[in-house]
């Protein structure tokens, strides 16, 4: 196993990279295409949400997987390989798989203990496998990935010490109070009807709101939001749809916004949200630029897998002045979970208006004191990183063992071929009895190795004994490698 992964989260970037560095669904997919095409890699997944990307692939280099890797991100996410290469983190095999067993349980999430990361992490391996640029090793890390985060989920209380980021978010804007308390009677728009607007959506109505209106550019998919909401047992809601071109109007009668969209620019001008509540708006004047790091040579990355010093270094120039809140009563709460952003960030500046954006939900939640049921979450995926190695490394042993049986097979089969010439004479029932008596000595001369042997690869520096069991029994590498091709091939394995 050569597991490499390279990518930049809410940890070791700021949201103003973040924003900048966003996927759009074919950007994603042509970065697969062109990780695959690349020497080093032979497998390849992305994971894209709001607050991370990260570029899995199986490679057969390290430092020319990272160097291949690390451009090909900054090529498809618009950013510059000297501007990006910051803020990149770098995980190579067991540490990869860490880390990914970490993220499916939340624990890297920016709100811990969420449960929105599986369902995109279910969603990266759909795409990998519906691209066949996931093959045998990422199939099998993305699957026990999910296995690992629910079994977080049901044996820990994890999800005490989280929440999703839309039950975090409108905590953020009911300053304090009671989310439920706050949002009773409310009038909402939500803005998109993806999985996160739906998500809102449906905490807003059990939240207690007299009405949600939801706009999306696609209207049969706000209808069916709206159909969804309409459905779910005890939230009496009064929703319906309208047209993108409304929201405008819609602006003027909400009490509270959430926004979520796909959308490269900005869904709400601070201009708009001032004409909504009647204010006049003055452009605010951005602050100077903060310097940007010095270049990181690629090369740097072995370091960082080992010391961590590319998120230090990242943190260390992660400071990005924000438009200050306004003050008294609040008329309008916007809550942005874009990313790139929705909601213009001068619309903070208005008078009764308070945005929440991920940039804030970041920094609210890097003070939320963690649960003690993280460190009980921490030693499942520890104790999972090391059956997940086990495992890989016995299975690459077990083309070699299937292999070898194969042959032992065939030298029986010749044998009794043989002693059928010698000894024409003998009945069906003689012939039977010394096929199954020689097929049993073979069994047990072969039992003991190939089990012992299992043993051995699935242990750290395993991997040789493969190539021993091929050298001392003469096996035909094409006979191994045929079976490993039927393995992956197998139309049944790894689909989620």
């Amino acid at each position: 196993m050569s597991l490499l992964v390279v990518g930049l989260s809410h940890r070791s970037a700021p949201v103003s990279v973040l924003e900048r560095a966003s996927l759009a669904a074919d950007a994603q997919v042509k970065l697969l295409q062109d990780t695959l095409a690349a020497e080093p890699a032979t497998e390849a997944a992305v994971l894209a949400t709001c607050n991370r990307i990260e570029l899995y692939a199986d490679v057969d280099k390290f430092h020319a997987g990272v160097a291949e890797l690390s451009t090909l991100l900054a090529q498809h996410s618009g950013v510059g390989l000297d501007e990006l290469t910051p803020y990149l983190y770098v995980h190579y095999e067991d540490r990869a798989v860490h880390h990914l067993f970490s993220v499916a349980c939340g624990l890297d999430s920016m709100v811990v203990g969420e449960g929105q990361i599986l369902g995109q992490i279910k969603d990266a391996l759909a795409l990998g496998q519906e691209l066949h640029t996931a093959g045998r090793l990422l199939n099998d890390l993305f699957q026990q990935a999910l296995r690992v985060g629910k079994r977080a989920h049901s044996e820990t209380g994890i999800d005490r010490a989280g929440q999703s980021l839309v039950t975090f978010g409108l905590e953020q804007l009911a300053e304090g109070r009671d989310p439920a308390a706050w949002a009773k009677g409310k009038r909402a728009l939500v803005i998109g009807a993806g999985s996160m607007s739906s998500l809102a959506a449906a905490t807003l109505a059990r939240a207690g709101v007299a009405e949600i209106v939801v706009a999306n550019r696609t209207r049969a998919r706000a209808d069916r939001l709206v159909e969804i909401l309409g459905q779910a047992g005890g939230a009496s809601v009064a929703a319906h749809a309208v047209e993108m071109a409304s929201v405008s109007d819609e602006l003027t009668r909400a009490d509270v916004v959430v926004s979520c969209t796909g959308a490269t620019g900005l869904v709400l001008s601070a201009e708009a949200v001032a004409g909504a509540l009647g204010l006049d708006f003055a452009p605010h004047e951005a602050p100077a630029a903060p310097v940007a790091a010095p270049p990181v040579e690629l090369d740097q990355h072995a370091a960082w897998v080992e010391n961590g010093s590319a998120t230090a270094q990242a943190q260390a120039v992660r400071r990005v002045t924000l438009p200050a809140q306004s003050t008294g009563p609040v008329r309008l709460a916007l809550l942005d979970l874009a990313m790139p952003r929705d909601i213009d960030g001068d619309a903070a500046r208005l008078d009764g208006v308070r945005l929440v954006d991920i940039e804030s939900l970041a920094e609210a939640s890097a003070d939320a004191p963690m649960a003690a049921d993280v460190d009980q979450v921490r030693t499942i995926v520890a104790d999972e990183v090391a059956a997940f190695g086990a495992a890989q490394r016995a299975a690459h042993i077990t083309p070699t063992v299937v292999a070898l049986r194969t042959m032992a097979a065939g030298v029986v089969a010749g044998e009794i071929a043989r002693l059928d010439g010698r000894l024409p004479d003998l009945d069906e029932k003689q012939r039977a009895e010394i096929s199954q008596t020689v097929r049993r000595v073979v069994d047990k001369l072969l039992h003991a190795p190939t089990v012992r042997v299992k043993q051995l690869a699935s242990e750290p520096g395993g991997a040789g004994y493969a190539d021993a069991l091929r050298e001392l029994f003469d096996l035909d590498p094409q006979t191994v490698a045929a079976v490993s091709r039927a393995d992956l091939n197998d139309p049944n394995r790894g689909r989620s």
